[in-house]
This record gives C-alpha cells, sequence and structure tokens, in this order.
C-alpha cells in the first residue's frame, strides 16, 4: 500500500499494507490519535485505496477515483461533521445516502469527523449502519478518544491507533513540505513538535501555531539541553548556522527568557510544571550556568562576530560550560 505525505508509523503501514495486498481492507476503521496526528491523511489515503480503480498496489495515485479523492472532489467519498460532532438527524442522512449506489467508483466511502463527540443516539444509528449496511459502503471514523465511543460501534470497526513521528523522520517530512525553510528552523519544529507532526506544521507556516520561530528554537533547544546529550546539543547548535544576525539573537532572547522562567520555577515563584517537562529536569546551577553562556554569546552577536563561529561556540562551549564544570552550591 501507498501512504503519501504519511508519516511514521511504520507497523500500521505494514499492517494496512499486508491487508491491502491479500484485498482485506476492513469495511470500517476507527483513527485514534491526537489532533496533527495524521487522521486526516491517512483517511485520504484510505479513502483512495477503496475506491482505487487503478492496478497494482494502491491507491495507484494515478487513475481518475484517486486524484479525484486525493483532490477532495470525489462523489463517493464523503466527508461528515466538519468541524462539528455529527448530531442524530446527520447520521441519518447519512444511513438513507448508504443505500444509494456509488456514482463513479466501485465503492462509497464516509469519512466522520470528531466520531468521539457524537451522541449515544447518534452512534445508535451508525450502529446500525456498520452492522446492516451495503457491502460497497466503508466508514472511516476519527476520533480523538476512540474510548468515548460505544463498545459496540468500535467492536464492528478495526482500530488504527496513530503513533508519534520520530524526530528524524519529522524533520524529512516537514523539509518536503516545506523547501525554502532552514534546517535549523525545521530541526527545531521536529524536536518541538513532541512527535505530533501536525503540531510542526502549525508552527512552520503560522496558522494557528502556537510560538514563533525563535520560541521554537528555544523550546527545542532546552528539550536537548535537559536531555544531556553532547551531540543532540553540537547537531542543534550547526542547525542555527544559517540564521541571520537578527535570527539568532532572537534565538538568545528567547532561549534566555525561557531559561529564567524556569529558573524562577525552580525558587517557587511560579507554579511547577508538570512532571517530564524539559525545564524541571535542569538543576538551578545549570540554569545559571546556561543564562550565562547565552549572555556572552548575546554580548558576540551584538558585535561583528559572524554567525558560524558563534554556532560553534555555542557547540563547543556549553556542554564544557554548563555539563562539565564544577559543582558548587548556589
Amino acid at each position: 500500500m501507498n501512504f503519501p505525505g504519511f508519516a511514521g508509523n511504520s507497523d500500521l503501514k505494514q499492517y494496512l499494507s499486508e491487508q491491502e495486498r491479500k484485498a482485506r481492507l476492513f469495511h470500517a476503521y476507527v483513527l485514534a490519535g491526537p489532533p496533527g496526528s495524521g487522521k486526516h491523511t491517512l483517511a485520504k489515503i484510505l479513502a483512495a485505496a477503496l475506491v482505487c480503480s487503478g492496478g497494482g498496489t494502491r491507491p495507484c495515485g494515478r487513475c481518475e477515483n484517486c486524484r479525484k479523492t486525493f483532490g477532495g472532489i470525489h462523489p463517493d467519498v464523503i466527508w461528515c461533521g466538519w468541524g462539528e460532532a455529527l448530531l442524530v438527524e446527520q447520521t441519518r442522512a447519512i444511513r438513507g445516502d448508504a443505500f444509494i449506489r456509488p456514482n463513479e467508483a466501485a465503492r462509497k466511502v464516509y469519512i466522520l469527523e470528531h466520531a468521539q463527540e457524537m451522541s449515544g443516539r447518534a452512534q445508535d444509528v451508525l450502529l446500525k449502519l456498520l452492522e446492516e449496511g451495503p457491502d460497497y459502503a466503508s466508514f472511516l471514523l476519527l476520533a480523538d478518544n476512540p474510548a468515548a465511543l460505544l463498545q459496540t460501534v468500535r467492536s464492528r470497526c478495526e482500530v488504527l491507533t496513530l503513533s508519534p513521528v520520530g524526530s528524524r523522520e519529522a524533520e524529512k517530512a516537514l523539509r518536503a513540505r516545506f523547501p525554502k525553510a532552514g534546517r535549523g528552523e525545521l530541526a527545531a519544529a521536529a524536536a518541538a513538535c513532541g512527535g505530533i507532526l501536525g503540531e510542526a506544521v502549525k508552527l512552520l507556516s503560522g496558522q494557528g501555531g502556537r510560538e514563533q520561530p525563535a520560541q521554537i528554537r528555544a523550546q527545542a533547544f532546552l528539550q536537548r539541553l535537559a536531555g544531556r546529550r553532547e551531540l543532540a546539543l553540537m547537531e542543534f547548535a550547526a542547525g542555527l548556522e544559517k540564521c541571520s544576525r537578527e535570527e539568532f539573537l532572537a534565538f538568545l532572547e528567547a532561549a534566555v527568557s525561557l531559561l529564567r522562567e524556569n529558573l524562577l520555577r525552580t525558587a517557587g515563584f511560579l507554579p511547577e510544571k508538570g512532571p517530564g517537562e524539559a525545564g524541571g529536569l535542569l538543576s538551578r546551577r545549570e540554569l545559571m550556568e546556561t543564562i550565562s553562556f547565552l549572555g556572552v554569546l548575546r554580548e558576540r552577536c551584538q558585535g561583528n562576530v559572524g554567525i558560524g563561529h558563534l554556532s560553534g561556540l555555542l557547540s563547543a562551549g556549553l556542554w564544557e560550560a554548563v555539563f562539565e564544570a564544577k559543582e558548587e552550591l548556589i
């Protein structure tokens, strides 16, 4: 099975590929995962595979059915409930439409958004359709929390749980989507998204993202610092070489601000972060040493020192200054 644009999830891809190879794709799936995990991408791929009329591995991406599905204009691939929970009346309308034969493809595919928000009555209507619907009808239920679906509904579907994407594969996918973005920006977004690729896309595109690039880099920097892996810090620093002076300064300002915030937390002046968050994994001394080191870089950046030299100093000197310095009581 082909998976254009769908990153990570190698086990899931292998499983679906085996189903497709044996012509055993199921008639109903629950695609489970948090927002941004790739549910919509996978739903479009599965829908295309179900209506594909080309030869070889599906979806072929070349036949008319595939092109229309990926273009969002196939009359037999019906998206239901965009931005809202499906109501009983809407679910009954889907049930009535399902018994009208397909227009162009051999199957009709219904993609149900926010399935976990359907009321119990709406799910009861859907359950009858899953049990007694026509052979040519397929259903893809997109759910952030599949446990909110009735057990009887889940039992009539195969539940496909999407996994977080590794940082390297996330960066590769982002590079294909944002070819003009800098290496450091891509690496920072991939590190900061927590394996949820959709979050990285938002951050890089500015469409509802929570942080600007400087904050993205600062968060990724803090994560790698707290991870105490020298190579990871060196790779991050190397990714900053292509930054402009303004971008590098903005990163330093954002990083120092984030470090100071965490320093205040360790002193009890701000509420504690959740367990396992990056800032909470650094000691007070480590936070202060890092702030001091970045302050030196900031002074040099305001002079005429090249960005390549500054990123090299960050790569070569930070680890020694923070983690190899003699512990002192502060």
